[in-house]
């Protein structure tokens, strides 16, 4: 590839002294193969292979269709409270010795109740996940469940009712993910609504592989408080200065989006010219384990555009959905580093 290259993990991963905030990472395609390998052989669930080389070749990723093969192995072996519980702890260790200091993890309750599991037995493996994490790694984690699109909107209702109900326990957010082409966000208007009017936040995905309309069904029909994603924008300067006077924040993931093809090249990503027009840009990882990369390689792709670690930060404080008193600790935390320079 020209122009930028690609940042490798060994070479980015000695850059963790200054603190990072990740507002899209999704809990399930944070599992490397071992976690997997351990928690299917506690279920009883059959995999492909039965050690972590024989599993190697399956986070080598190919094309998205792997990718959605790994995804629908790792999820299928999340069985128990247990499960839900580890991953967010697991992930939250890896991502503090990125440096991370907040993270808003994505998890996709209806995908497991599909499985069998009950609705709070998802909700408190997660949330029992993200109080052991703190305890645990120092991290402050928050919640924030996916509709996957194409569901039925009575599930999608569960999973915001269930929002809500979990509010307390730091679920912050309602997402909605999956295939943005063939479902567009309107349907999902009433599940979001009454998301909202419980108190918890809109953070969908769009604008990633589909375009504007995506992005504008997100903001009119979804009420966005954040983008996760939303790259696409770039398609559409008047939205672009929309989007950067409404200050809304998009959770941009310049590694996966190469590595899903979104993008040809890591140079022609849009992260610098959203920035140059005021558009504030949050990094984050998406599925670590599944796209190979990890928070530290994400920052440093941001960097290598010639977006500074502190402008990637700032942007994940004011696009963060917590409470004001953890905002106030990670503007602390910020205005203590010496940041590294946009390079």
């Amino acid at each position: 590839m020209s122009g930028v290259g690609m940042p490798t993990q060994a070479g980015a991963s000695s850059s963790t002294t200054f603190p990072k905030i990740e507002l899209h990472v999704h809990l399930e395609g944070t599992v490397r193969a071992g976690t997997l390998l351990q928690i299917a052989r506690r279920n009883g669930v059959a995999l492909p292979a039965d050690s972590v080389a024989g599993l190697a070749g399956l986070y080598e990723f190919r094309d998205f269709p792997h990718f959605l093969e790994v995804w629908l192995l790792t999820t299928g072996a999340l069985r128990t409270e247990q499960d839900f519980r580890q991953v967010v702890v697991d992930y939250a260790g890896e991502a503090a010795a990125h440096g991370a200091v907040y993270l808003e993890g994505i998890f996709t309750p209806a995908e497991a109740v599909a499985r069998g599991v009950a609705w709070d037995e998802v909700f408190t493996g997660y949330c029992d996940g993200a109080q052991q994490a703190r305890e645990a790694h120092g991290v402050e984690v928050r919640l924030t469940p996916d509709i996957p699109r194409g569901i039925a909107l009575e599930a999608a209702m569960l999973t915001a009712g269930h929002a809500v109900r979990y509010r307390d326990r730091g679920v912050l957010g309602l997402g909605l993910g999956g295939p943005e082409a063939e479902f567009p966000p309107e349907p999902y208007a009433p599940a979001f609504a009454l998301a909202r009017d419980g108190g918890i936040g809109s953070v969908p995905h769009a604008g990633e592989a589909a375009g504007v309309a995506s992005i504008r069904g997100a903001l009119d029909a979804l009420g966005a408080d954040r983008i996760r994603h939303g790259i696409r924008a770039v398609d559409d300067p008047g939205l672009v200065r929309e989007l950067a006077d409404r200050g809304t924040v998009l959770d941009v993931c310049p590694i996966s989006n190469l590595r899903s093809g979104v993008v040809s090249s890591l140079a022609d990503h849009p992260l610098p010219v959203l920035v140059a027009a005021g558009v504030a840009c949050s990094v984050s990882t998406d599925d670590p384990a599944m796209f190979g990369t990890d928070l530290t390689a994400d920052y440093a792709a941001a960097r290598q555009l010639g977006v500074s670690a502190q402008a990637c930060y700032q942007a994940g404080l004011h696009g963060a959905l917590c409470d004001e008193r953890t905002r106030a600790a990670l503007r602390r935390a910020g205005e203590a580093c010496d940041w590294p320079g946009a390079g």
